[in-house]
């Protein structure tokens, strides 16, 4: 059994939509799919808040300075961090990408890191209690 959490809880760290259905699948409670979900996910922001700034300053070691700044059309990470700042980058973010490209792109943006950091876990609690829900409810239908 031991195995079966620490598998939901790895699978979390990189992406909490493979997790759930894989505790459930198992036949893990869904408590226990719950807190391993959130340990991992919590375990994932950090990870890519350290590993994030490292690889940062790495890349930036060897980069060369671009001279021409061609004109881009803002994509979605640009238009969230416009319309909702940090809040949007870390809590929507991983809700829809998840936290370690969240991070990832808050690096890119550089941004405070502990304010973001704190948003991604907000945001992998709820995703984990949400998603928890959801596969525990649709299960009882079947």
């Amino acid at each position: 059994m031991i195995y079966k959490i620490l598998t939901v809880a790895g699978l979390a760290t990189f992406e909490i939509y493979a997790a759930i259905p894989a505790g459930f699948a198992f036949g893990l409670s869904p408590w226990i799919i719950f807190f391993a979900s959130l340990a991992g996910g919590v375990v994932g922001v950090f990870v890519a808040a350290f590993l994030g700034e490292k690889i940062e300053k790495l890349i930036s070691r060897y980069r060369k300075p671009s001279k021409v700044v061609k004109e881009q059309k803002p994509n979605l990470a640009h238009k969230l961090w416009e319309k909702y700042g940090i809040v949007g980058l870390g809590f929507l973010g991983t809700f829809m990408v998840g936290a370690p490209v969240s991070i990832a792109v808050g690096v890119g943006f550089n941004v405070n890191m502990h304010k973001l950091a704190t948003w991604c876990c907000i945001g992998v609690l709820a995703r984990c209690t949400i998603f928890t829900l959801v596969g525990h409810f649709g299960m009882k239908l079947f």
